[in-house]
C-alpha cells in the first residue's frame, strides 16, 4: 500500500465530522497515487479510488490529510482538521465508472459510521470551495450515494418564491459559509443539486435550498479555529 507523508496531526484535537469527495484531475490513477504521495506536492488525501474501483488508503483516517485547503463549511474554517478526504481517479471531462462508484459505496458506510458523520456530512470540494474548486463536478452521481443513505439530495419545496435574501440565507445554514459572492454560491450550489443549471436566481434554486435547510440547516454560530 503507498503511503502519503503529507499528513499532520489533527488541529484542536477534533474528530472527523466531514467526508469531502474529490476528483483527481490527472491522466490516471498512478499519476495521481505519485502526486499525492510526493513530498513536493504538499497534498493529500485519506483515499483514492480507481477508475477500476481498487481502493487505496494514502493517510490514516485519525490524521489530517491535506486535500481541502481553505475550505469552509458552516462554522468549520479548517476543513482539512474535521474532514476525511477521498480522492477519485477522474480527469474531470468523463463519467465517473461503474466500478469507482461501486468501491465508493462501498468505503463510504465504514468511514460514516466509524467517526459518526450523518449523510448531509458528506460534501464536495466544491461545497466547501466555491468559485476555487468544481470536483467531483456535474458528472458525479449524488442521486445514488443519497440513495444509499450517504449523501443528501433535495426536493423541492413547493411554492417557493425567487427570493435572494432568503436564499443566501438557507445556504448558509446549509452550510455554504465561505465569503463569496452571491452568484458564486450559486453556482457551487447548482453544480451540486441542479447541475446543468445557468443564468440568474430561479425559484427552482430557492425550492431546493429551502427543502436543504429545513431538513438539515443549523445556526452556523461562531467560525472554529
Amino acid at each position: 500500500m503507498a503511503a502519503s507523508p503529507n499528513f499532520g496531526e489533527r488541529r484542536g484535537g477534533v474528530l472527523p465530522s466531514l467526508v469531502v469527495i474529490h476528483y483527481t484531475a490527472m491522466e490516471d490513477c498512478d499519476a495521481a497515487r505519485d502526486w499525492l504521495c510526493n513530498p513536493d506536492a504538499e497534498v493529500s488525501a485519506h483515499y483514492l479510488i480507481s477508475e477500476t474501483g481498487d481502493v487505496h488508503g494514502l493517510v490514516p483516517e485519525d490524521k489530517r490529510a491535506w486535500h481541502a485547503g481553505a475550505g469552509a463549511w458552516g462554522a468549520i474554517t479548517d476543513v482539512n482538521s474535521h474532514s476525511i478526504g477521498i480522492e477519485l481517479s477522474n480527469t474531470g471531462a468523463t463519467p465517473f465508472a461503474a466500478a469507482q462508484m461501486d468501491a465508493l459505496e462501498q468505503l463510504l458506510p465504514a468511514i460514516l459510521g466509524r467517526w459518526d458523520i450523518p449523510p448531509q456530512g458528506v460534501i464536495g470540494h466544491s461545497d466547501c470551495a466555491p468559485g476555487r474548486k468544481i470536483d467531483p463536478g456535474p458528472r458525479f452521481d449524488w442521486a445514488r450515494l443519497a440513495r444509499s443513505g450517504l449523501a443528501v439530495q433535495a426536493s423541492p419545496v413547493p411554492g417557493a418564491r425567487n427570493d435572494a435574501a432568503a436564499f443566501l440565507r438557507d445556504l448558509h445554514r446549509i452550510g455554504y459559509s465561505a465569503g463569496v459572492p452571491g452568484e458564486t454560491l450559486l453556482a457551487a450550489f447548482r453544480l451540486r443539486h441542479r447541475p446543468g443549471a445557468t443564468g440568474p436566481l430561479r425559484s427552482a434554486d430557492c425550492a431546493l435550498a429551502a427543502d436543504l435547510a429545513q431538513r438539515f440547516g443549523v445556526d452556523p454560530g461562531a467560525p472554529s479555529p
